[in-house]
């Protein structure tokens, strides 16, 4: 059995190396890949530090402009729904744009965005708790009262909740079947 042996036609030594001219050419381009690699990934996920952030009550100042509408743009829908992020970044994106506030979230500083003139108006055209009914297409409307009858309770349920309530009626439905199926024999039995 023979082996096939690889080498190289010139020595070690009589190879070029790494240094003067050639290395020095190397060295900017390769520190500069280096340095973006570490650079970018940082840089691109400012937008979840800042969600962070804010979702955690911390400052939200020394970001871009572009930060913050990266933040608005990325920021979940639960985040959106169950807290004030979303405003607090707006609130802080106009205190870098210069447009005054504060930068932070939470605590002294968190104030509510005064109201258009026209929500203002849209406020003032609803109707007040203990309104009289109204109608509306030809039916009596009273605010305050919900009509709703069980299939409309049952198609609002999640599909999940369904699913065990049907379980657990086909199991009561099979326990009634066999005690009344034991109360028939016994009968017939006794």
């Amino acid at each position: 059995m023979t082996f096939a042996v690889l080498q190289s036609r010139r020595p070690i030594e009589d190879r070029p190396a790494l240094t003067g001219r050639l290395a020095r050419r190397l060295a900017l381009p390769v520190m500069l890949l280096v340095f973006l690699s570490i650079v970018l990934p940082a840089r691109a996920d400012v937008g979840a530090t800042i969600i962070e952030r804010c979702t955690h009550g911390q400052s939200l100042g020394g970001f871009s402009q572009q930060d913050y509408r990266r933040a608005l743009q990325e920021l979940p829908a639960e985040v959106e729904e169950y807290s004030d992020c979303a405003n607090l970044i707006r609130r802080a994106q106009l205190a870098a744009a210069g447009g005054g506030g504060s930068g932070g979230a939470g605590g002294e500083g968190a104030r509510a965005l005064p109201l258009t003139p026209s929500e203002r108006a849209a406020l003032r055209g609803i109707p007040k708790t203990g309104a009289a009914p109204l109608r509306v297409g030809g039916r009596l409307i009273s605010p305050g009262v919900v009509h709703a009858s069980v299939a409309s309770a049952l198609s609002s349920l999640p599909s999940p909740v369904l699913a065990i309530l049907a379980f657990m009626l086909a199991c009561a439905l099979l326990l009634a079947g066999r005690s009344i199926r034991n109360g028939v024999r016994a009968h017939r039995s006794g």
